[in-house]
């Protein structure tokens, strides 16, 4: 991390949902609660809860310096709709097999 940037990663309290266009792509009780200095917090949501059979692998990849490089997947009409580390780096293990998703319901 530099000087100032820092990431935690905590065991999630809340029940989590994500839903689009009115379909459930995801719900838990075991999301992670990852918190990045300048960034909203995320809730990376473990793969066995993600409705994968209804995504897509993307071609977009990022990288961050701090997480790694992201895969994204998509939803016909909705490009690059969630991601995953999955091969993240040492401090932020936790998130492997872990999915991530622009906007999630938290109750």
């Amino acid at each position: 991390m530099t000087r100032g940037h820092t990431i935690t990663i905590e065991q999630g309290a809340r029940h989590v949902r994500v839903v689009h266009d009115g379909q459930v792509l995801a719900e838990t009780d075991r999301a992670l609660v990852l918190r990045e200095t300048g960034c909203p917090a995320r809730y990376y949501i473990p793969a066995e809860d993600v409705r994968l059979d209804l995504l897509t692998p993307s071609d977009t990849h990022t990288h961050c310096p701090f997480k790694g490089t992201a895969s994204y997947w998509s939803l016909p009409g909705a490009a690059d709709l969630v991601w995953a580390y999955p091969d993240p780096k040492p401090d932020v293990a936790p998130i492997k097999n872990h999915f991530c998703f622009y906007e999630a319901e938290v109750s």
